[in-house]
Parts: C-alpha cells; sequence; structure tokens
C-alpha cells in the first residue's frame, strides 16, 4: 500500500480537486492507497471540505488540530498515523502532478534507494510555471546557506515531492523536531547520517499562486531552524577527495 500524505493550511479552494486528482490516478494505476489530510489548523473552511470529500472517496483520513503549528509539524503528524510500505508526501495544490510518482516509485521499490526526492533544479527538471523572482531569490539563497550549514549533496532541498520506505520515514518523522518550512533539511541531513540511499530525480513543476510564505517571518525562522539542525544532526556534509 502506499500512503499520501499532505499537509494543508487554508486550502478549502485547492484541496478537493487535488484530492480528486490523487484518487483518480491512483485508481487508474491498480494502487492501494490511503490519503492522509492534515488540517494545520486552518481558519478557513479546508477541514470541513476534506471530511465531505472523505464521503466520496474512500481512504481518506483527516487529521485536525485547532492551532497552526507549521508543515514540518503537520506531515510529521500526518507521516507517524501512515501505514504503508511507501510513503510519498506532497503539496496541496500538486504543484508537481501526481503523475511524477510514476518516476519516484520504482527507485524504492527495485531497492536502488530508500528515499527518492523531487527536484526542480536539475538539468531535466521540466518548469512549466517559474514562481516569482522574489521566491526564486528566496530559495537560491536558502539553498546556498544549506549547503554551508548542513547539507552539499542536493540541488534542491524544498521541491514538496518526497517519497520514502515507510518504515524508514516512520521513524525519521518520529526523531524530527522542526515544524516550519526547513523541516525537508532536517529529514535528509538525518537520512543520510544514518547511511539511507537519497536519490535526487527531476521532476515537472508548475507554480501555484497563493503561497503560504512570508518573506520575512519565514525566511527568519528557516535560518533560525537550520542552525538548530546544524546543533542537533550536525554538519553531513559530502567527503571529497
Amino acid at each position: 500500500m502506499i500512503s499520501i500524505v499532505i499537509a494543508a493550511y487554508n486550502e478549502e479552494k485547492r484541496i478537493k480537486p487535488s484530492l480528486f486528482k490523487v484518487k483518480e490516478y491512483l485508481t487508474k494505476q491498480g494502487m492501494d492507497y490511503e490519503i492522509i489530510v492534515v488540517d494545520d489548523g486552518s481558519n478557513d473552511n479546508t477541514a470541513r471540505v476534506v471530511t465531505d470529500v472523505a464521503q466520496d472517496i474512500s481512504h481518506v483520513l483527516v487529521i485536525h488540530y485547532k492551532k497552526n503549528r507549521g508543515k514540518g509539524y503537520a506531515l510529521r503528524k500526518g507521516v507517524l498515523a501512515s501505514k504503508g510500505e511507501v510513503v510519498l508526501v506532497t503539496d496541496a495544490d500538486l504543484s508537481t502532478p501526481i503523475e511524477e510518482l510514476s518516476k519516484l516509485l520504482p527507485l524504492i521499490s527495485d531497492n536502488k534507494c530508500e528515499i527518492a526526492i523531487g527536484s526542480r533544479a536539475l538539468a531535466l527538471s521540466e518548469i512549466i510555471k517559474k514562481q516569482p523572482w522574489w521566491r526564486q531569490g528566496m530559495g537560491k539563497l536558502f539553498n546556498k546557506i544549506v549547503k554551508i550549514l548542513v547539507l552539499d549533496d542536493f540541488r534542491d532541498t524544498q521541491c514538496g515531492f518526497k517519497m520514502f520506505s515507510g518504515d524508514i520515514v516512520r521513524g525519521l518523522f518520529k526523531e524530527a523536531r522542526i515544524d516550519r518550512f526547513a523541516y525537508d533539511v532536517e529529514i535528509l541531513a538525518m537520512a543520510k547520517k544514518k547511511g539511507y540511499r537519497i536519490v535526487e530525480v527531476p521532476v515537472r513543476w508548475i507554480n501555484s499562486p497563493g503561497s503560504k510564505v512570508n518573506p520575512i517571518f519565514d525566511s527568519l525562522q528557516m535560518l533560525f531552524d537550520l542552525l538548530r539542525i546544524r546543533l542537533n544532526v550536525g554538519s553531513v556534509k559530502t567527503k571529497r577527495n
């Protein structure tokens, strides 16, 4: 079985079509699946919309709490509730189309790696619609700081489309502490430190308007969280001769 875990914050307008796209794709592929949506303290009708969708789509679990805690916290709740042999975390807006799952799943199924991560920064990545200039700038700066402080293996740690072997990801998220957007770096750093094989995979990506990122607050929070990761996990850079 495959578990699809989605963190959702104020996604009442986008979450319903996304869930039906996921369901349609998985059904066509003949997959046994569960979809776990974690409503991260939304102040709109996200939880109600997902609950209504669950009436039409079987195997949908809704996790809800009142206070917004951050994407990392939400995904941690969802992953720890999952039961799949394979777990995919993906964004509520499906910026990376669910069909890209077909590029990641064989890598884990064929035991070529334990973790396969989508990337927007490889030569074969296909960016259909770019982010605004300020988001691109934030991403490039963040990636440089990640390389200096923690990891230097990956071109794109922040693409929200990542697949894991089930037992491994539940172990990683059980140990994780970062609640907001830098959670990806913490998970990858812990995984690398434990010796798990990680493959970066070029994917299609389409920017969706309506970002929840605050350019000032979230930038400062991400920098602080990188320092926490460096302190708690350490630097796990690739040794080069």
